[in-house]
């Protein structure tokens, strides 16, 4: 495959990854989780570690473009470097910024990625999500690292809505494995991921392909590598305004996907919600320390302390 000199070598994997063999997509992987130790690597090196020959680790480097792995090592010290340099370019941009200056320029960025998001994103995938989160038997999660917390949210709420949801939540890829080997062809698996894409992640949802599971993605960019095995792309916009991911659009869209489900089956998550009430209740699981939004009255029954108005006369 031919690219154009300007093309960074984490695309470059990115765009090659679904043709690679066994042995590169391993390459592949570590190299975009771990590139921070990788790129002081020589090729023995790296194909010790990962397990593959030098001569692999030097056919991968080729495969990407590169003359040979000196030059893709070239490339990855560069790509590393323009990374880290961007604390400095952040320091430049809001050296001389008061804190408000700050909060309305990343205020205003999380506006325009949720803005371009609205204007750009699929509806129709959007309700085709909805319908495989609904029907499917088993609905699995994953996020990892920045987009963990997506995942966790999303996984929160979907509880709510229906049962048999499970959050892949592990740093191993053979763990992560061991958590959906019974996923199938009834099943389907969302996967999160956003810049740097988590290869981790793209391996859970080639493995649900490969078991025929439906396949969800939640990610930024029609070029990501996570439309690779998804039959329904889900894009929100999260541009960085600094050296922190905004998740911001990512979650809105999460949001109303949770809200479109509630739509879909009102009576169910309303029963859920009520029986979840009488749980909490019954096993004073909050101790009833909440407001009453229907009076403005702010209700602390603390059960044995404050259960009567003697109780309270005494304690005052």
């Amino acid at each position: 495959m031919k690219f154009d000199a300007d093309v960074d070598v984490i695309t470059r994997i990115n765009e090659c990854y679904s043709r690679m063999s066994k042995g590169k997509k391993n390459l592949a992987t570590y190299v975009i989780e771990h590139y921070e130790q990788a790129v002081f690597m020589k090729a023995a090196e790296l194909g010790k570690i990962v397990g593959v020959s030098e001569s692999t680790v030097v056919r991968f480097a080729m495969s990407l473009g590169y003359d040979g792995y000196p030059e893709f090592q070239k490339s990855l010290a560069e790509w590393v470097s323009d990374k880290f340099g961007s604390v400095e370019k952040v320091g430049r941009r809001f050296g001389k910024s008061s804190e408000g200056e700050i909060l309305s320029s990343i205020l205003q960025s999380d506006i325009s990625n949720i803005e371009h998001t609205i204007n750009n994103i699929d509806v129709a995938a959007f309700k085709t999500a909805v319908d495989i989160i609904l029907k499917a038997r088993c609905v699995y999660i994953v996020g990892i690292r920045s987009c963990e917390p997506l995942a966790d949210f999303l996984h929160f709420y979907l509880n709510m809505i229906r049962g048999n949801n499970v959050l892949i939540k592990t740093t191993s890829v053979s763990e992560m494995f061991e958590q959906m080997i019974r996923i199938g062809d009834r099943d389907c698996i969302i996967g999160i991921s956003f810049p740097r894409y988590s290869m981790r992640t793209l391996k859970c949802m080639e493995f649900a392909n490969d078991r025929n599971a439906k396949v969800i993605t939640i990610t930024d960019s029609v070029h990501s590598p996570m439309n690779l095995y998804s039959s329904c792309n889900i894009l929100a916009k999260s541009e960085m305004a600094s050296i922190v991911d905004s998740l911001v659009a990512p979650l809105s869209v999460i949001n109303a996907l949770v809200v479109a489900l509630c739509m879909k089956r009102p009576n169910e998550v309303k029963a859920d919600l009520k029986m979840l009430e009488e749980v909490w209740n019954n096993y004073q699981v909050y101790l009833n320390d909440e407001i009453d939004f229907a009076s403005d009255d702010v209700a602390m029954h603390l059960p044995g302390i404050l259960g009567s108005n003697s109780d309270e006369e005494e304690y005052e």
